[in-house]
């Protein structure tokens, strides 16, 4: 999916990892339709990437939220939410209420430091 369409799903950078968007898909790309699922999907997806690079969710510094129709949503993809992220201090946070998502409801992008041995490895 990456190389069709043209990103990556991360870069390091200056001793940080910079994440894609990461959506909740099912194994052939397509959205998983209920919400809770897709949340806990993105999250999964996303903590693959960060496993990859050395890094876990307490090592975000910050996040990025878009939601299609967060004031419908919110409350029960919040709720999701709360499983993975990890103790205070929290990492910053946007949320952007987005009218459209390629199908998905949610959608999270994050910015990690590096633990100091990722930090020096190829990227």
């Amino acid at each position: 999916m990456y190389e069709k369409n043209r990103y990556s799903p991360a870069i390091r950078s200056n001793g940080f990892l910079f994440v894609s968007g990461q959506v909740g898909s099912r194994p052939d790309g397509s959205p998983e339709p209920d919400l809770e699922k897709q949340v806990r999907l993105a999250f999964e997806n996303l903590n693959a990437i960060l496993s990859s690079a050395g890094c876990t969710f307490n090592d975000v510094v910050d996040v990025t939220v878009f939601m299609v129709d967060p004031e419908a949503h919110l409350e029960k993809a919040w709720g999701v939410v709360s499983e993975y992220w990890g103790d205070a201090p929290h990492p910053t946070l946007t949320g952007v209420g987005v009218t459209w998502l390629s199908g998905f409801q949610f959608e999270i992008k994050v910015i990690a430091r590096l633990p100091e041995a990722a930090a020096h490895s190829a990227a």
